[in-house]
């Protein structure tokens, strides 16, 4: 056929495959999901924003008072706040600016106010959006509102709101408050350079050496993994504090501080970076290693030429996680840093403290810099991370070395002297009577009931919630997961579906706890009901631990070959029964890994719901920081040694139940 023909043929459109009923449905379940991402992650943050640009200030021209003689009768023209004030010089200027729950006592402008007085007094707005409370009932407008003296006592002016940047300059002009960015980044720096290389070395030793008890110090290792942050710091306490067990090791320095925060979050960091090494390691191919052997290279070439470039994104990621995790904890620098100031502490101390909720938001979103930047370097070194991978690999196996398996023995053993070493503080603190001065054993810190943080219940109310986070996030996140995996087409719904799954591992959970009360505390928000109840802590731990489940889960499913579906389609069978029958039942063991991550996660979490917790709701987590705060350090030691039996056991019953599951479920894997 001649070009000429070929130009007039029409061109063929690309077939799209039909969508089938099934494929609705299941796009159905990705949009409802989605949706609760939204709902609970980009809408309070946006709420969130949009507090931190928000000023409130007291309008004093929006205001206008008229009072009457002693037979009530108004005779005197209305007068302005603002002229009163000029007049008096009451409130002084920097008294105007306030929070958004700020209120004006109507009595300041009146110096030789009586509520005894016959005299009545009246109040409106020069301007429809001026607002004035009588009591507990709100008024606005411009119409009179009369009042008798003992009434006008419990007249408050309410500010008025402004959009600015106003609130990140006053941050950033107060020396206090931007000295605490400084030492947050300095903190987290030094610790991620300490954790990392003493992680390097322990997974090293694991998985370079023939040293014996591999199994017992991997699983030493984990434990810090299972308390919440605060713990390592109360066991400092008892070691270097002031009465410490061995205070003078610190040759006069203060464990309240940088030295404290640095250790402890050496402490509970050090199992994720170990975590992430060890993979690194594992992947390493030994015909490199053989190559460089018979190129007659030394021990220490063969580190330097070979381990170490290619372990190099496992580093570089292990440090961001590190630095992520520091820079955005709460509980250590809470109860170790002293007077040293840490971005997610200042968050906790502008609200809880000040009850200046617009500048609790402006710490968070500065909070939230460095957070996303870790985040998006550490998701982009692991997409380099999985290229290094190749079909031909082959595992590295160490070869038994007498001298150098002792030394990876002698120095796990004292990683691991450590971390039993602080634990170890933290039980027997919990039994002692009095500290220092009665040593005698007793079971009275365990009283929590006679304490402040909510005694027994609230230890309850973790067990409640874990299980319930365990229950439904893993329903959810593995529903979310297979959805999005499986559905077909649907490029862009799938995309922005990823986008909100990965999101919450950016989120520090100090800044995702302050968005919930600005976005659930809202009385106009439908959703208000939520607020101080269990669900609210739920729906918050599993959105804060949502990516790392969510994964898990999608590393699980992209095992499972595509076939499965075409087959399925071809007997006319729904994906449910498909999802029923073959997807639960091949991928139950990773089911059961999301369900005990987000149990152990939701028993020591400490910032993602210090601020959403009610006194009928308060969780074990936080009666240990608010034992700590009445200074009960003993019975919080106690609270957190609880978390730790409880989270090892629920650990040991998981490991029973899997081995179970995989002979039941997995035989077929082992053929």
């Amino acid at each position: 056929m001649s070009a000429t023909a070929e130009s007039f043929q029409p061109k063929r459109r690309p077939v799209k495959a039909s969508l089938g009923r099934d494929d609705f449905v299941m796009r159905g379940f990705m949009v409802v999901i989605a949706l609760y991402l939204l709902i609970a992650l980009a809408l309070p943050l946006y709420a969130m924003l949009s507090k931190s640009f928000s000023t409130y200030s007291f309008d004093l021209e929006a205001y206008e008072f008229q009072v009457s003689d002693e037979a009530g009768r108004f005779d005197t023209p209305p007068v302005s706040a603002a002229s009163l004030n000029e007049t008096l010089q009451a409130v002084p200027p920097e008294a105007l600016a306030t929070s958004g729950d700020g209120r004006l006592p109507a009595t300041s402008f009146f110096p030789d106010f009586s509520f005894r007085s016959p005299v009545l007094y009246r109040i409106r707005g020069s301007d429809a959006d001026a607002v004035f409370l009588i009591g507990s009932e709100r008024f606005t407008g411009t119409q009179w509102q009369e009042v008798d003296s003992n009434t006008f006592r419990r007249v408050m002016l309410r500010p008025s709101r402004a959009q600015g940047l106003q609130n990140y300059v006053t941050y950033f002009s107060t020396p206090s408050l931007f000295q605490s960015i400084e030492n947050s980044l300095f903190i987290a720096a030094l610790s991620t350079v300490i954790t990392v290389s003493l992680a390097f070395g322990f997974a090293y030793a694991l998985s370079r050496s023939c040293m014996r008890f591999k199994g017992f110090f991997r699983l030493i290792a984990l434990a810090p993994i299972l308390v919440p942050s605060l713990l390592p710091g109360i066991a400092l306490v008892y070691l270097f504090g002031n009465q410490g067990m061995i205070k003078g090791l610190l040759l006069g320095e203060s464990i309240y501080g940088p030295i404290g925060i640095v250790i402890g979050s050496v402490f509970f960091t050090f199992p994720h970076a170990m975590l992430i090494i060890t993979t690194a390691l594992a992947i390493s191919d030994a015909r490199l290693y053989e190559a460089a052997e018979s190129l007659k290279a030394s021990r220490w070439k063969i580190f330097w030429t070979v381990t170490l470039p290619g372990a190099r994104y496992g580093l570089i990621s292990a440090a961001f996680v590190v630095f992520n995790l520091v820079i955005t904890d709460f509980g250590l620098p809470k109860v170790i840093g002293g007077q040293y100031n840490m971005l997610a502490v200042d968050i906790y101390k502008q609200v809880i403290g000040q009850q200046n909720f617009e500048m609790g938001a402006v710490v968070s979103v500065v909070l939230l810099i460095p957070a996303l930047v870790a985040f998006a370097v550490d998701r982009q070194v692991q997409k380099k991370q999985v290229a290094l991978l190749s079909a031909r690999s082959v595992p590295y196996q160490p070869r038994p070395n007498p001298r150098n398996d002792w030394l990876a023995f002698g120095y796990c053993g004292l990683v691991a002297v450590f971390i039993i070493g602080l634990l170890a503080v933290c039980q027997f603190a919990a039994l002692i009577k009095f500290w220092p001065y009665d040593l005698s054993l007793s079971l009275n810190n365990y009283a929590f009931d006679l304490m402040d943080g909510g005694g027994w219940a609230s230890y309850y109310n973790s067990i409640e919630m874990a299980l319930l986070t365990a229950l439904i996030g893993t329903l959810v996140v593995f529903t979310g997961g297979y959805m999005v995996e499986k559905t077909k087409g649907f490029n862009s719904g799938r995309g922005l579906f990823q986008l909100l799954a990965m999101l919450p591992m950016a989120i520090p959970g100090m800044v995702l706890g302050l968005a919930y009360i600005f976005f659930f505390n809202n009385p106009q928000n439908p959703l208000n009901f939520f607020y101080g109840t269990m669900a609210i802590l739920v729906i918050c731990t599993v959105t804060h631990f949502y990516t790392v489940s969510h994964l898990t889960a999608v590393t699980a499913l992209k095992q499972m070959d595509r076939e499965f579906e075409s087959v399925a389609a071809s007997l006319k069978q729904p994906f449910t029964r498909l999802f029923r029958v073959v997807t639960v039942p091949v991928c139950l063991p990773t089911i059961l890994d999301i369900s005990i991550y987000l149990f152990v996660n939701a028993m020591t979490t400490v910032s993602a719901v210090v601020f959403l917790y009610s006194p009928t709701t308060t969780l074990a987590s936080v009666a240990v920081l608010n034992m700590d705060d009445a200074g009960d350090i003993a019975p919080a030691a106690a609270m957190g040694m609880m978390i730790f039996y409880t989270n090892a056991g629920a650990r040991i019953l998981h490991l029973v139940i899997s081995k179970g599951v995989l002979k039941r479920t997995q035989a077929w894997r082992f053929r």
